[in-house]
């Protein structure tokens, strides 16, 4: 299977996704609210992605909660922004923290039931002042310790319910002036000691996520996502991380060149998946033929993840998970 996750079109998978699928079969697809109508529709959308993808494949979802979040009411559960966790924790780390794993815990719940196995959350960039919104509210805190505590909580709750966690953006998008999504970030502080932290102290998660951005003290030139400088020494050097390293969405404006192109040079520097999430057909198709199949080592990576969820997945009533998060977050 190729070294890459893909978005489709709709809410249904139309005959030339599912012929393109099977011709150059991805390791994943990714799904968006363009996608998702009702739990009726995603179980046969679910049902048809899994008669053409092969049978490790991922279901990503970006599901955060606050405002990121694909699944909503009144189908799926309503989630306050992250940030509400590091409000609670000033007061209470103690409550912040139960009320993080339980916010993990309806997030994982909601992404199982409609047929995803792993979410790109948490987030672990801090929250900067004077910073893009891009992040903002997203941000658990500004304390890297919060963050790294509240995020472990929350990844700790997604995985009781079998769902694999994708913490993000390595290494870091807090400091950020513009978004990624429209133009390329130069964060030009020359410490990132505290941006990193909260990566480190999570290094064991199974997946991460790549920031489109550029850190001159670690690359003048290229944005983390097409580094190898950042990805050897940084991400997996000083952070520690050894799972699977998933790179932001390629049809981002911060990267200019095809998404072929790009997916290539993720790889190259040591990305293990290329994302492009547009479910525009032409260029989803020019990514998956050019791009290599997945490595032995991204093999392993996979796996890994694979199991990591499943060893700790616990049958959990929602209701419940709602109730005492509600109570703990008055």
């Amino acid at each position: 299977m190729k070294a890459a996750i893909v978005g489709i079109a709709g809410p249904t998978l139309l005959p030339d996704e599912a012929a393109l699928f099977r011709a150059f079969p991805p390791a994943g697809a990714i799904l968006f609210g363009r996608n998702v109508a009702s739990p009726r529709q995603m179980a046969i959308l679910m049902a048809d992605l899994r008669r053409v993808l092969p049978p490790d494949a991922v279901y990503m979802v970006d599901q955060e909660g606050g405002r990121v979040a694909r699944l909503r009411p009144p189908h799926w559960h309503s989630l306050p922004p992250a940030r509400h966790l590091g409000h609670l924790f000033e007061r209470s780390p103690r409550a912040a923290l139960r009320a993080a794993w339980l916010t993990g815990a309806i997030v994982g719940v909601d992404c199982r039931a409609a047929g995803f196995t792993a979410t790109a959350a948490p987030v672990l960039d801090l929250s900067v002042p004077g910073a893009h919104d891009v992040i903002g509210d997203r941000a658990l805190a500004e304390s890297p310790t919060a963050v790294a505590r509240l995020a472990r909580a929350v990844a700790a709750g997604i995985a009781t319910a079998g769902i694999q966690a994708v913490g993000k953006h390595a290494p870091g998008h807090g400091r950020a002036r513009v978004d990624s999504h429209l133009s390329l970030p130069r964060v030009e502080a020359n410490d990132l000691d505290a941006d990193l932290l909260p990566f480190a102290r999570n290094a064991d998660l199974p997946w991460m996520m790549t920031a489109h951005i550029v850190y001159p003290t670690f690359d003048p030139i290229l944005p983390a996502t097409l580094s190898e400088r950042v990805v050897g020494q940084i991400i997996r050097g000083r952070m520690g991380f050894e799972g699977v390293l998933v790179t932001d969405d390629l049809a981002m404006k911060a990267l200019s060149g095809t998404p072929a192109d790009l997916a290539q040079q993720a790889l190259v520097a040591g990305c293990d998946i290329a994302l492009y999430c547009s479910g525009e057909y032409a260029p989803t198709e020019a990514l998956l033929r050019a791009c290599p199949d997945v490595s032995e080592a991204t093999s392993r990576r996979l796996q890994t993840a694979r199991a990591w969820a499943a060893r700790q997945y616990v049958p959990l009533d929602p209701a419940a998970l709602v109730a005492e998060r509600d109570r703990l977050c008055v």
